[in-house]
């Protein structure tokens, strides 16, 4: 199977210390009010949450760091009042799409949570699971008093014996996961540097196009949302009988693996084809595939920087033609073949048709059942994110929680700087008994992957 280190999980390794709010240095204009987009108000039942580990070669007094950081934060807030604000919505109004949430500026502050863990993160990264890990990001789901409750949380866990890591979690009705990466970005280069290179946007996305335009005939990402937006939000029968686990593998070069594609194909693709073909396998798609939704960043095809703040992600159906009884890597070259024709037709004019369609409806986004693949192989940066000299980002985990998630998810990240260019993370979250024929798919197990994060407590060689 995968390559991997023997390690016993210990019990109950993280220590909570305290809840602080953290506000900005600077007073915002009170009562201004921040509209939500179409596609924020699309995602309002579901959340984010991110770790990054970082290791250290300094000894600190126990809290130091914690403090710096918790300093660094108030003033990167300054920049975003939409993550300190509350959010409110209009109850007097007669039109339904008049009652959406908004933020209102008060400058009420994000969560901080303070804890400690035992060892150092390299012991924690060989022998973590997807509830161990989910305890280094504190997250609250909304209640009866919206106004106080925060939107954002971080959490800041400090290892005894060495190292970090923070955790960031956010209602999806906010940001989505760029947005979310990118904040902790910013506060990384603020804390460095005492510069933020890249701050955020605000702002709208584009304008209606002229009234006599008309829809793109058979517009296929229209099409799964207007049926994506009908479905009740219920977990299918196969996650809600078996509990959801999560790997995380490293994927050292699936360039070269897969063989030969047709030139333009993206690692993503690749990636996303190879669960595609293995998921569908564990669930009894033996010949055929299962269903599966892409979820992939369209800022440049809305010709928005990658700063801007906001939903910004779309969901998209891969719809195909099932393949007669061929050979592994003919299957493989066939999902991804897909992939890519979706990737590729996807432009401007058929995601404002599904802007201008979400500005008259006013239900949540539900995948169902299907497996869902998320590009962020994008979020590679040449800059290192670093908040001090000494501590350097060995790892990030990234979950999307709620309707959005389908039956299971595959999320392609970049892999750290040392690993290559063109090597990718991936973390995958299915019911367990899919996930056990998933790890042992002989076309996965030729990509010879190396699995980072396991979904049991106790692994063996």
């Amino acid at each position: 199977m995968f390559a991997k280190e023997k390690t016993i999980m210990e019990e109950d390794r993280v220590r909570f210390i305290c809840k602080r709010t953290v506000v900005s240095t600077k007073s915002v204009e009170p009562g201004q009010l921040y509209r939500l987009s179409v596609f924020d108000h699309v995602m309002e039942p579901n959340h984010i949450r991110l770790v990054y580990y970082y290791r250290s070669s300094k000894t600190r007094e126990p809290g130091e760091i914690t403090k710096k950081l918790r300093e660094s934060l108030a003033y990167t807030l300054n920049c975003y009042p939409i993550i300190t604000g509350r959010l409110v919505k209009d109850i007097d109004g007669t039109d339904d799409l008049n009652k959406r949430w908004k933020v209102k500026s008060n400058d009420a502050g994000v969560r901080m949570v303070e804890a400690r863990a035992t060892g150092t993160v390299e012991d924690w990264l060989r022998s973590v699971n997807r509830e161990e890990e989910l305890k280094l990001v504190h997250w609250e789901d909304i209640y009866h008093l919206p106004y106080y409750w925060s939107t954002f949380y971080v959490q800041v866990t400090e290892f005894e014996s060495g190292g970090l890591a923070i955790g960031l979690s956010c209602s999806h009705l906010l940001a989505d996961s760029v947005c979310a990466m990118m904040f902790i970005r910013a506060w990384a280069d603020l804390t460095l540097a005492r510069n933020m290179m890249a701050p955020p946007l605000f702002h709208s996305l584009p304008p209606r196009r002229f009234t006599n335009h008309r829809l793109i005939s058979n517009n296929q990402l229209l099409s799964h949302y207007i049926k994506s937006c009908a479905l009740m939000a219920t977990p299918s029968s196969n996650v809600a009988e078996d509990r959801m686990v999560t790997i995380t593998l490293l994927f050292p070069n699936p360039m070269v693996l897969a063989g030969d594609n047709e030139p333009g194909v993206s690692a993503f693709e690749i990636l996303s084809g190879l669960f595609w073909v293995c998921v569908s396998r564990a669930k009894g798609a033996r010949n055929g595939f299962m269903d599966m939704s892409l979820c992939l960043d369209v800022r440049k095809l809305l010709r928005l920087d990658q700063s801007y703040f906001g939903n910004c992600m779309v969901y998209h159906k891969v719809h195909y033609s099932k393949p007669v009884k061929i050979k592994d890597r003919l299957l493989l070259s066939h999902a991804v073949g897909e992939i890519n024709n979706i990737t590729k037709r996807l432009d401007y004019d058929t995601v404002m048709d599904l802007v201008e369609w979400l500005s008259s409806n006013n239900n949540t986004i539900s995948n169902g059942s299907d497996l869902v693949c998320t590009n962020l192989e994008n979020m590679a940066n040449s800059r290192p994110m670093m908040f001090e000299k000494d501590l350097i980002l060995s790892h990030v985990s990234c979950y999307v929680e709620g309707p959005v998630a389908g039956g299971g998810q595959v999320i392609v990240l970049p892999s750290p700087s040392c690993e290559g260019p063109t090597s990718r993370v991936v973390m995958v979250s299915l019911p367990q008994r899919e996930m056990v024929k998933v790890v042992e798919d002989e076309l996965l197990l030729s990509f010879s992957p190396i699995l980072l994060m396991d979904y049991t407590k106790q692994t063996n060689l």
